[in-house]
């Protein structure tokens, strides 16, 4: 957790170059007893007693007031102010004192004491080394020589113009740390892809204010510097100097230890190393089982595509030849509708010229008739005429001779009574005009 520091003169430099100091932590641990609540649904705000606190060290302020417990009968709190010298002033104010809250009768006590130092002493590592069995004290990493470091800020251990401001350094690490003594190795688990503590610890999973934290190793090669460093170290928290001239800077809390399972021992380098190689060849096989699992995936799909492209064009033919059969069969249908139309036509055509036909046959057959009845009639005229030219010849003879008879017997039949006469002035012998009209009238042509 990352603070803004208004204060650096108890600051030590750790490396000018970074503007890296470690400052002391001050911090307290504040009880305050709550009484016992006895109406039903009503309760105490660690809100309002958190500002109760604050206001009891005013002028002074708390640089970090947290809670760490909170029970039924009591709140715990944890402070921390910005210089070592004000904690006894501080606590004075807040050891045995009371709080008043509103709403309540009771009063609150506050007990204050000082934070324990939990650091490694010089006594821890040395019994620790001396009583494992596992350890050899003459190798590298099996002594006290490397310290383990947790919650470091990763962008104040990053090279300054770098691309990447989040991803720490292990040679900034290393110029931070060789100021207590020559530094054998140093170990950022975070940067090795191939690590698999990498994936059990939360390195670089976690931030505050911005920030990521990560933890390292740094192995001294002398037992001096390993102890320097601790020493250095103990009680304190990193504090990064701002180049503005304000004052202000940002202090971090860090885990200090030493380290217990040979992190940077021979043995375990060899068999992290190995490991690495492992993971990185079982890595190129897996990348090599997965260029293999996706071509085949991809000549899957593509076969896949392929099918289904045949099925679909399938059925698409399927559909298309249902299509024409469909189209065929209503063109054999209007086909057949129009030959029976053609038909139906043709036969009213039939009929209608036999009707014609037999129309004409009988204009023909009345012509004819007619034409029969006419030449009859003509027939009947000519011989009419025949017969009134021949009678008209006769009458005339019989005229003629009646006139040769009369003439020659006038003077003896002067006396006796002349013939009758037509009203044409004619005389008229009865027996040619009888004879003439057995013919009868001629008839009419119809």
């Amino acid at each position: 957790m990352t603070t803004i520091v208004h204060d650096t003169a108890e600051a030590v430099c750790l490396c000018e170059e970074y503007s890296l100091y470690l400052k002391p932590t001050a911090k307290m641990t504040i009880s305050v007893a709550l009484p016992q609540l006895k109406l039903p649904g009503k309760s105490i705000s660690n809100w309002e007693v958190m500002e109760r606190l604050k206001a009891m060290v005013a002028p002074e302020q708390l640089s970090a007031l947290r809670i760490s417990k909170s029970t039924m009968d009591f709140i715990r709190f944890e402070g921390e102010v910005e210089n070592k010298g004000l904690v006894k002033s501080l606590l004075g104010r807040l050891d045995g004192k009371s709080i008043k809250l509103s709403g309540f009768t009771d009063i609150l006590k506050v007990r204050a004491v000082e934070n324990k130092m939990d650091f490694p002493t010089r006594h821890d590592w040395d019994s620790f080394f001396r009583d494992a069995k596992d350890m050899n004290e003459t190798l590298p990493g099996e002594r006290p020589d490397t310290i383990h470091l947790e919650g470091l800020p990763c962008r104040w251990f990053s090279p300054k113009s770098c691309q990447h401001p989040d991803r720490p350094s292990e040679e900034v690490l290393t110029t931070i740390f060789q100021g207590f003594g020559k530094v054998r190795n140093v170990d950022i688990p975070m940067l090795d892809p191939y690590r698999e503590e990498m994936t059990d610890k939360n390195f670089n999973t976690f931030s505050f204010g911005g920030h990521l934290y990560f933890e390292a190793y740094v192995q001294y090669q002398e037992y001096h510097g390993f102890t320097k460093a601790m020493d250095t170290l103990r009680g304190m928290k990193l504090m990064l100097k701002g180049d503005n001239d304000d004052g202000k800077a940002m202090a971090c809390n860090i885990k200090v230890t030493f380290d217990t399972s040979k992190h940077l021992s021979s043995a375990t380098v060899r068999q992290r190393r190995g490991r690495e190689v492992q993971d990185r060849e079982e890595k190129r096989n897996l990348k090599r089982v997965k260029r293999r699992h996706d071509e085949e995936q991809r000549k899957l799909q593509l076969r896949i595509a392929t099918e289904e492209r045949r099925l679909v064009l399938a059925h698409r033919n399927l559909e298309s030849i249902r299509l024409i059969a469909e189209l065929l069969a209503v063109k054999q249908q209007q086909q057949e509708r129009e030959r029976q139309e053609r038909e139906e036509v043709e036969r009213q055509e039939r009929v209608r010229q036999e009707a014609e036909l037999a129309r004409l046959q009988q204009l023909e057959a009345r012509r004819r008739k007619q034409e029969d009845e006419l030449r009859r009639v003509e027939a009947e005229k000519e011989r009419a005429l025949e017969l009134q030219r021949r009678e008209r010849d006769l009458r005339e003879k019989l005229l003629g001779n009646m006139l040769k008879k009369s003439s020659a017997g006038e003077a003896p039949e002067e006396g006796a009574a002349d013939p009758p006469s037509l009203p044409g002035g004619g005389p008229v012998v009865q027996g040619i005009c009888l004879k003439g009209r057995k013919g009868g009238k001629p008839k009419k042509p119809r």
